[in-house]
C-alpha cells in the first residue's frame, strides 16, 4: 500500500526528533510533500525529501507567517510538547502556564492558522482534510503519577480534538487524537537518566520505566508513526473525533 498519502500536502510540528520524526519520514515514504518545522532547525538536517524550517509554535504571528508560506494542505499534524515532571504542589504558575501554552494552545494556533487553506482546498479537491493531534494515556484516559500538568494538557488536547471534528465534520475536515504510552525517544531517554540520578543508576531507572508496561516493553516512535499515517490517508475517512491509545495496554 506504498503511495497512501500521495498527491497529499502535510506539515508536521516537532519533526527534529522522536515521534515527530518518525511521522514526517512515514509521510514522506508514503508519497506525501511534507513541510517539517521544529523549534531547533538544526535537528532537522538529515530529513530526507522533506521542507525544513524553524517554527516557534508558541509565537501566535510565527504560525501565522510559516501557514502564509507554506499555504494550504490536506494534513497538519501537532506533535510539539513538554512533560512536566510532579505533582499539583512541585507546579508553580509559570510551569503550569507553559505546559497550557506548549501543549495546547500551539494547536489552537497551528490549527487556527492552517484550517481555513485545508477548508478551501478540501472543497477544491472533493477530498477530505486530516488533522492529527499528539495527545497521551496519561490524559483523560488515565491518571500518571507526577504528571499533574502534563495529564491536564493532554486530557485538553482530546477535548479540543473532538470540538473541532464535531465542528467541521460535514466540510471534509478531520480531526483524532493519537494516545501514545511510554515512547523511546530522546526527551523519554532523558527522563530515564533523570529519574537514575535518584533511585540509583540507569538501568534500575530504564526497569521501573519498562516494568509499569503490561507488554513488557517500550513503544517505538514507528509504531506511533504508522497510526498516524492511517489517520491522514483516505482509508480513515470514515474516522474522526476520535482518541486512539498505542500504549502497550497500559490504558486497559
Amino acid at each position: 500500500m506504498a503511495g497512501r498519502l500521495k498527491g497529499k500536502v502535510a506539515v508536521v510540528t516537532a519533526a527534529g526528533q522522536g515521534i515527530g520524526r518518525a511521522i514526517a519520514e512515514a509521510f514522506v515514504a508514503e508519497g506525501a510533500t511534507v513541510h517539517a518545522s521544529d523549534i531547533a532547525r538544526d535537528k532537522l538536517d538529515g530529513l530526507k525529501r522533506a521542507k525544513k524550517a524553524k517554527l516557534d509554535v508558541m509565537s501566535t504571528r510565527a504560525v501565522e507567517r510559516y501557514a502564509e508560506k507554506v499555504g494550504p494542505v490536506d494534513i497538519l499534524v501537532n506533535v510539539a510538547g513538554f512533560v512536566h515532571h510532579g505533582t499539583v504542589l512541585d507546579c508553580s504558575e509559570k510551569d503550569w502556564d507553559f505546559s497550557f501554552d506548549l501543549n495546547v494552545k500551539s494547536m489552537h494556533r497551528m490549527i487556527g492558522a492552517f484550517l481555513p487553506g485545508m477548508l478551501a482546498r478540501a472543497e477544491e479537491n472533493g477530498s477530505s482534510g486530516s488533522i492529527v493531534n499528539l495527545s497521551s494515556g496519561a490524559s483523560s484516559l488515565k491518571g500518571a503519577p507526577n504528571r499533574y500538568a502534563y495529564g491536564a494538557t493532554k486530557a485538553a488536547v482530546i477535548g479540543l480534538t473532538k470540538a473541532v471534528a464535531v465542528d467541521f465534520i460535514r466540510q471534509g475536515i478531520r480531526c483524532n487524537a493519537i494516545c501514545p504510552g511510554t515512547v523511546r525517544s530522546p526527551s523519554w531517554e532523558a527522563r530515564v537518566d533523570e529519574l537514575g540520578k535518584s533511585v540509583g543508576g540507569t538501568d534500575k531507572a530504564l526497569e521501573m520505566f519498562v516494568s509499569r508496561q503490561p507488554m513488557g516493553r517500550v513503544g517505538e516512535p514507528t509504531e506511533i508513526a504508522a497510526l498516524a499515517v492511517y489517520l491522514a490517508a483516505d482509508e480513515s475517512a470514515f474516522t474522526t473525533g476520535t482518541a486512539i491509545p498505542v500504549d502497550g495496554g497500559w490504558t486497559i
